[in-house]
């Protein structure tokens, strides 16, 4: 097994954070100044521009704050809209199988969490190595049930 990463760690799709990102600002860029290069609109046509140049920035600001954050007491997990904190013990299970769109988490109460922190959209060697990390993390972590003896 190779070396697992020094803790706390944070995973997350970097290229398509940044893809998003700059898009979100070029949009608002773009929507922001169609809003004050077009003379026949008023005050209130403008603001709405800028809004919704806003809105969309706002959007995609959203789908870039993906992660997963581990440390030693366990994982977090920050999807779009919602952060959920997982125990070490509450993990089953990492996946990330072929035509995954993002790992998944198999979890003790008998339900996948979705991981969007780790995805092989844009760079998939690398959503591959760190959902093996985190497989490698959540098994050395992972609560060992004693082995049944004989006799």
């Amino acid at each position: 097994m190779s070396e697992l990463p020094a803790l706390p760690v944070t995973f997350r799709p970097g290229r398509t954070r940044a893809v998003l990102l700059t898009a979100g600002v070029a949009i608002f860029v773009v929507i922001t100044a169609v809003a004050l290069l077009l003379e026949k609109l008023g005050p209130g046509e403008r603001l709405s521009f800028v809004l919704t140049g806003a809105l969309m920035f706002g959007v995609l600001a959203m789908l870039a704050r993906v992660k997963v954050v581990v440390d030693e007491s366990g994982v977090t997990v920050v999807n779009i809209a919602t952060r959920r904190r997982l125990d070490w013990a509450e993990i089953l299970q990492v996946n990330l199988r072929p035509g995954d769109p993002w790992v998944f988490l198999n979890l003790s109460d008998g339900t996948s969490l979705p991981v969007l922190g780790i995805q092989p959209g844009i760079a998939k060697q690398h959503a591959i190595a760190d959902a093996r990390a985190l497989r490698a993390l959540a098994e050395a972590h992972a609560i060992k049930e004693p082995e049944d003896r004989e006799g």
